[in-house]
C-alpha cells in the first residue's frame, strides 16, 4: 500500500503545481463590442474628458471627444485593475484635434494625477514615455516616428523598474524608473482636444 500511495501523492502535487503555474499570468481583453454606445464602458471611470463607446470601422471603440485646453490630460481608468508587473496593449486611431492628437496607455496609476504614460502623437511624429507626478508630466524618453493614418498598436511592458514601449510591434522606448513602485490601475489617455478611438485593450498581469 505504501508503494502505491507515494506515486499518487506525486501526481496530485504535480497537478496542483501546474495549475498554479498556469494561473500566474492573468489576461483580460476589452473589445467594447458588447457595450452600449453613448456611455463609458462598464468598469471604467471617466476621470477627465468625455469618454464614451462609439461605432467605429472596427465595430465599437472607446472614444475621447472633449475639446479641452492644451494643459488638460483626459484620463479614463479601468477601475477593477490593480497591477504592478504587466504587459498592456491597445489599438489606437487618431480622429481629430487641432491642439493635439493621438493618445496612449496609463499604468500603475495611484489616481488621476499620478501614473506612468506611454503616448503617440501624430501631430508631432513622436512616441514618448512619461511619468505624471502630482499632475505634472515629466518626459522619460522620446522616439521620433513618422505618422500615418489609420489604426496603430501601442504596447508597453513593465517589470520592476524596467519599462519597454512598442509601436506596431517594434520597440522604440527602453527606460528605467522607480517613481511608482507599487501596483496601480491601468487606463486610456489623451490630451487637450485630441479625438481618439481605442480598441482591443489587452492586459496581461504577471
Amino acid at each position: 500500500m505504501t508503494k502505491l500511495s507515494k506515486p499518487a501523492v506525486g501526481i496530485v502535487l504535480l497537478t496542483v503545481g501546474t495549475a498554479l503555474f498556469a494561473a500566474a499570468d492573468t489576461k483580460r481583453t476589452w473589445t467594447f463590442d458588447d457595450e452600449s454606445t453613448g456611455k463609458i464602458a462598464k468598469g471604467f471611470t471617466n476621470e477627465v474628458g468625455e469618454w464614451t463607446v462609439v461605432a467605429s470601422d472596427m465595430g465599437k471603440a472607446m472614444a475621447q471627444s472633449a475639446k479641452n485646453g492644451n494643459s488638460i490630460f483626459n484620463v479614463a481608468l479601468a477601475g477593477d485593475t490593480n497591477c504592478k508587473d504587466l504587459d498592456i496593449s491597445v489599438k489606437m486611431k487618431a480622429i481629430a484635434g487641432e491642439l493635439d492628437q493621438g493618445g496612449g496607455l496609463v499604468w500603475r496609476a495611484k489616481d488621476v494625477k499620478n501614473y506612468y504614460l506611454a503616448r503617440y502623437n501624430p501631430l508631432e511624429d513622436n512616441y514618448r514615455v512619461y511619468k505624471v507626478v502630482d499632475g505634472r508630466r515629466i518626459q522619460l524618453q522620446n522616439a521620433d516616428i513618422e505618422s500615418s493614418a489609420g489604426w496603430h498598436t501601442l504596447r508597453m511592458t513593465m517589470t520592476g523598474d524596467h519599462i519597454e514601449c512598442y509601436y506596431d510591434g517594434k520597440k522604440h522606448l527602453d527606460v528605467k524608473d522607480s517613481t511608482f513602485p507599487d501596483a496601480g490601475k491601468i487606463g486610456l489617455w489623451s490630451k487637450a482636444d485630441a479625438q481618439s478611438h481605442f480598441d482591443d485593450l489587452t492586459l496581461i498581469a504577471h
